[in-house]
């Protein structure tokens, strides 16, 4: 094989392993999924399906994770107050790990008019991985308290996951992941879903380059290789 041939090579073996490094990066899987609720509530059994988003942001060493309803649940037959309502949730995990995560936010901050469906205000929590693998977020129970009051809205069409994250646990261990609800409503950051912090990202990209540059460097030796031999002939 000539000397150009094997250069050629050698930049094509670098650059599939450049895209190899980029395609083992971790990936998330966010869909919006029509959730349908079932609630009991003090007046009687009322029913509601409303499309239900999850998103993920990786924070520290864990996920907010932020649950937002796009239609209202349920209804008052009188009109709720500013204030006079505060909704909490959970979140079923599944896949590589187990268990509940449970979001919450803020009251309401606009009058609720009576026999009207009541829009949930979006829900975070804190996710802490202890487990790495897929793990799948889906819709779990809604809870609203109103005016000394609680109605339950339970999912009974056993709706698929919103969310699915691929996430590493900082301690690498067995146990089951833990989780805690946050109070501070929509994560103004919270875009796409996004599986690992930024300085993972740029250190994929690092090591990417670094195989590249390896490659180019290989190239060069044999050229450099094959000027020097055809000199001393």
């Amino acid at each position: 094989m000539s000397y150009r041939k094997r250069t050629a090579a050698l930049a094509s073996a670098a650059a599939l392993a450049g895209s190899a490094v980029w395609m083992t990066a971790p990936v998330a899987r966010a869909e919006v999924v029509d959730v349908n609720y079932q609630c009991k509530t003090p007046i009687g059994d009322k029913s509601a399906v409303s499309p239900i988003d999850i998103k993920g942001v990786k924070s520290g060493s864990g996920y907010r994770v932020t649950m937002s309803w796009q239609k209202g649940v349920s209804s008052s037959p009188v009109e709720l107050g500013k204030g006079a309502m505060t909704p909490s949730a959970t979140i079923a995990l599944g896949g590589a790990d187990s268990g509940t995560l449970s979001v919450s936010g803020p009251a309401n901050d606009a009058a609720i008019p009576a026999n009207t469906p009541i829009k949930i205000s979006d829900l975070s929590g804190t996710y802490t991985p202890k487990k790495s693998g897929e793990v799948t977020f889906t819709a779990g129970v809604l809870t609203i308290k109103a005016l000394g009051t609680t109605t339950t809205c339970t999912p009974t069409n056993d709706p698929g996951p919103s969310l699915t994250l691929d996430v590493t646990a900082a301690s690498g261990g067995g146990a089951t992941g833990s989780a805690q609800g946050g109070g501070s409503g929509a994560d103004t950051g919270a875009g796409l879903p996004q599986t690992g912090p930024e300085d993972s990202a740029v250190a994929l990209g690092t090591l990417g380059g670094t195989v590249l540059l390896a490659g180019a460097a290989g190239a060069l030796w044999l050229t450099r290789r094959h000027r020097e031999a055809r000199a001393g002939r």
